[in-house]
């Protein structure tokens, strides 16, 4: 694989459940690069990033991601993948007894991180690309929608992952948060970091376009 490429994926099907979700998928992309992944609910969008972060085995086809082959993944390559993408889901996950602080730094140090001079610059350095400096102290029930999201991906970018795949990240936001959300996503990407979205909502599309990849009777074609 070029070493630009973050994604490289070569005849690919994706199986949920033992059945066919998507067939012959064919898909490159490169470091710094943003791309929509977009679709009906159930169309694979969540499959293949599930495929991507190793959630899901590779069967058929060849396919790498982050310089891992997604063929050949044993225990300890999964948690290796993991550690060099980020993944901000759908329902955010976060540690509802520690503040925000404490989210990042919990999920720090259980990824191998003990230096404590460097994990507290780190979470430092992700607060304020995320704009949560000044709610470092909060508690995730006292934080917005949109900045419990922020929380998310500011979570998903601890490690300095080469992709961040985001599976719906503004699916429960209201517009000015989810365009909000939409500009972080491009100063990630801009700084090097692949993003991956998947969304439904055409209007974000048209009002931040990017590389588009419609997924559709279990293929996938880009627009």
């Amino acid at each position: 694989m070029a070493t630009k490429n973050v994604i490289r994926l070569r005849g690919v099907s994706v199986y949920q459940s033992g059945e066919p979700v998507l067939t012959d998928v064919d898909l490159d992309v490169s470091a710094g690069e943003f791309v929509y992944f977009i679709g009906r609910v159930g169309s694979g969008k969540t499959s293949l990033m599930k495929l991507l972060y190793a959630e899901l085995p590779l069967y058929t086809g060849t396919g790498e991601a982050v310089g891992f082959d997604l063929t050949r993944m044993r225990k300890r390559d999964i948690a290796a993948l993991r550690r060099q993408l980020g993944v901000v889901f759908q329902d955010y996950r976060l540690l509802t007894d520690r503040n925000v602080f404490l989210n990042l730094h919990y999920v720090m140090r259980a990824t191998g991180w003990r230096n404590e001079q460097q994990i507290r610059m780190r979470i430092e350095e992700v607060l304020q690309l995320t704009g949560l400096m000044e709610k470092h102290y909060k508690m995730p029930h006292e934080l917005s929608g949109g900045e419990q999201q922020r929380l998310v991906i500011a979570r998903a970018l601890l490690n300095k992952p080469r992709l961040l795949l985001a599976d719906e990240p503004t699916g429960n936001l209201d517009p000015a948060a989810a365009d909000g959300i939409m500009e972080l996503f491009k100063r990630i990407s801009y700084d090097g970091t692949a993003v991956v979205m998947s969304t439904h909502n055409t209007t974000l599309v048209e009002e931040h376009p990017a590389r588009t990849i419609l997924f559709s009777n279990n293929r996938i074609q880009e627009l």
